[in-house]
């Protein structure tokens, strides 16, 4: 049997990167092994800038306008080449930080092919990584990383599910359609209430995201500025290191250990796989819906197959898929969380490997919103089947009625004692008709005004204020 183990170019091992590398792409550019070491060799040269530029280190070079601007190409350039060249040192250092330091020195040994012998940037082989442990560099690369990558590709996907989920709701604020409570008939609802209410818990999640806290530190092997206070005593390094981190568009955390504590990161994750269930929930709520047929699902031009042996099927697979893939994000994202906050005493590896699984349980979650957000384009609501599942359900008239007998008699009506237990002996267990209901109503001696309201009242327009709740409330 031959091996794909070997294979050129490689056979993916995960879907993410296989089956549904299309869609989960867009992670890579700031989630994935290569991401990380152009992150690391942007964080290495903004340091390397920003120490030069903070008078803390005598004698230090100054950096022309032309030397910032070679820097800064590095990282804007970063391609399959520097990627193999980096894993090339890596194989000499076995330490992945150490190498893009390596990578790092050889770019200014050659800056004068570029700039000329002007430049300063050979003479700054000792700045480069100074003052820095591994970890400093390391936890900007994943605090910008993450934060790019849930800005930029998460963040829209999970917001285009959101709107359409609200105009869907705004849509079908007023078509009428039976709840079901305990699986049971209820009072009625709308299709369009039902879908906004997860759209206000999508969006109550989506603004905990959008402003979500992102920590960066740098202080050194053990959070003290130890080695800094040593070598450069007079120098401000707290208000060096402060300046430094915001710079990149981070909340700055001064008290850690060797490694930020990464809580913002839990409660992020946490927080995403919170948005996770809520859309997990509308998932398996349409899924039903489809199934009780209160939803059909468009048919494409093209036609599908849903089974290979039953033409007649049009499997909700947007749905199900959604539903496997959020249950995996959320599952990951949960082990995120819980692993990410311990580390031993001062230090210890384990939120390293931890952390490279990060793209996977985004891209899980992206993989999710994309198929629930297709599956939603693909439906639409069946009146025809809405009416008639309410057209059967004159018993849910109960609940009106009782309580107009109680607000008649609070209002000095008599022959109203005992609504619930009168209306209970009426509907539990039997079957009530729009005739049956009516002639109840006629016997009880309710003010005209009340009888007749509740007289003309029907299942499907007993929806109360939907609608209006949609309008007003749904923004």
């Amino acid at each position: 049997m031959n091996s794909f183990a070997t294979l050129n170019p490689p056979v993916a091992l995960g879907p993410l990167d296989g089956r549904y590398r299309r869609i989960a792409a867009p992670l890579a550019d700031y989630l994935s092994e290569a991401a990380l070491n152009r992150a690391r060799v942007r964080i290495e040269i903004e340091w390397l800038i920003h120490v030069a530029a903070s008078g803390a280190l005598p004698g230090c070079p100054r950096l022309a306008d032309a030397d910032i601007a070679y820097l800064r190409a590095i990282p804007e350039e970063f391609g399959a080449g520097d990627i193999a060249e980096i894993a090339d040192i890596e194989a000499e250092t076995r330490h992945d930080v150490k190498a893009v330091e390596y990578y790092l020195k050889r770019r200014l040994d050659s800056a004068p092919q570029t700039l000329g012998a002007v430049t300063v940037l050979p003479r700054m082989h000792e700045i480069v990584h100074i003052f820095a442990t591994s970890e400093d560099i390391n936890n900007l690369a994943y605090s910008t990383g993450i934060k790019s990558a849930v800005t930029l590709v998460w963040l829209p996907a999970a917001r285009t599910l959101r709107e359409l989920v609200r105009r869907l709701a705004h849509a079908e604020a007023d078509t009428p359609m039976l709840a079901r409570t305990h699986g049971q008939s209820a009072t009625p609802t709308t299709v369009g209430k039902e879908l906004a209410v997860f759209a206000a818990r999508m969006d109550r999640q989506l603004r905990r995201i959008e402003n979500a806290d992102c920590f960066g530190k740098f202080n050194g092997a053990t959070g003290t500025f130890g080695a800094h206070a040593v070598a450069i005593p007079d120098a401000d390094w707290p208000e060096i290191s402060r300046s430094f981190v915001e710079s990149l568009g981070l909340d700055w955390n001064p008290l850690t250990t060797q490694i930020e504590p990464h809580d913002w990161q839990a409660d992020l994750y946490s927080d995403i796989a919170h948005f996770n269930r809520i859309a997990h929930n509308l998932a398996t709520d349409m899924w039903t819906y489809i199934s009780m047929g209160y939803f059909r699902q468009k048919l494409s031009a093209q036609g599908s197959t849903g089974s290979s042996t039953m033409p007649h099927k049009v499997n909700p697979i947007r749905f199900e898929n959604a539903e496997a893939n959020f249950e995996i994000s959320s599952s990951l994202l949960a082990t995120l969380a819980e692993t990410l906050v311990t580390t031993r005493m001062q230090r210890d590896l384990t939120d390293s490997s931890t952390q490279r699984n990060i793209g996977i349980a985004l891209g899980h979650s992206l993989l999710a919103i994309d198929n629930l957000t297709r599956g939603m384009r693909g439906v639409e609501p069946n009146p025809d089947r809405l009416l008639a599942d309410l057209d059967t359900a004159w018993e849910v008239l109960a609940e009106p009625i009782q309580q107009a007998m109680r607000a008649a008699a609070t209002a000095g009506a008599t022959g109203m004692a005992n609504p619930y237990e009168r209306l209970k002996e009426l509907t539990r267990g039997r079957a009530v008709t729009a005739a049956t209901m009516r002639e109840f109503i006629g016997t009880l001696g309710l003010p005209s005004e009340v009888e007749a309201r509740l007289a003309a009242l029907t299942p499907a327009g007993y929806t109360g204020l939907a609608g209006r709740l949609v309008r007003d409330f749904l923004s």
